[in-house]
């Protein structure tokens, strides 16, 4: 069975977004620069990181926001597997070129089961910080996967905040520098 992992590009200072975060600027103002290193300055390391990272995923989990504001950008799912949306919202799974969504609101447990049978030996990502929270909160995260972005937000969405589980131990488990992140790996005792 593949790992329940929480990748995410973040600043120097903890955010993964800019703030405002909305339609006009759905990672933020300024929040695009945390992601320069998969599209606009991409090095050998970072590109087999990204490969890596895709070779990886099953399933997706993310939050109803996440979802709002990534589809018009992914005209897709996020990554071409299953994606479970946590929601309060009922509504019919919705199918797109790669995959499809499905819409959970019985709690981010219910989801990440179903994630992970569908993703079957292969790993389930999860996006979204409220959903990252509520994982990581409630011990169902195996490994955190975090690019360190050379830049400091100042505000915006920080990802381990609003943690209910007030203390989590991890060990690193690598660590690879690139010109534009560091790449690090916690696994979750």
């Amino acid at each position: 069975m593949g790992k329940v992992v929480a990748s995410f590009t973040m600043s120097l200072d903890g955010y993964i977004a800019g703030p405002n975060v909305g339609d006009e600027h759905p990672m933020g103002e300024g929040g695009e620069q945390l992601h320069e290193w998969i599209f606009d300055k991409a090095s050998d390391v970072d590109r087999q990181m990204a490969d890596e990272i895709h070779a990886r995923v099953g399933a997706v989990v993310l939050g109803r926001r996440t979802f709002d504001l990534g589809l018009p950008h992914w005209n897709d799912t996020p990554f071409p597997v299953p994606s479970f949306v946590v929601t309060h919202e009922r509504r019919e799974p919705l199918p797109m070129r790669s995959a499809a969504f499905t819409f959970i609101n019985e709690g981010v447990g219910i989801a990440v089961a179903q994630a992970r049978d569908a993703a079957e030996h292969r790993d389930v990502v999860v996006m979204g910080a409220s959903i990252a929270q509520q994982l990581l909160g409630a011990g169902l995260v195996d490994e955190l996967l975090l690019q360190i972005a050379p830049v400091l937000l100042g505000q915006g969405s920080r990802l381990f905040d609003n943690i209910q589980k007030r203390q989590t131990a991890l060990k690193n488990t690598s660590v690879i520098a690139s010109p534009h992140v560091t790449h690090v790996r916690y696994e979750v005792l």
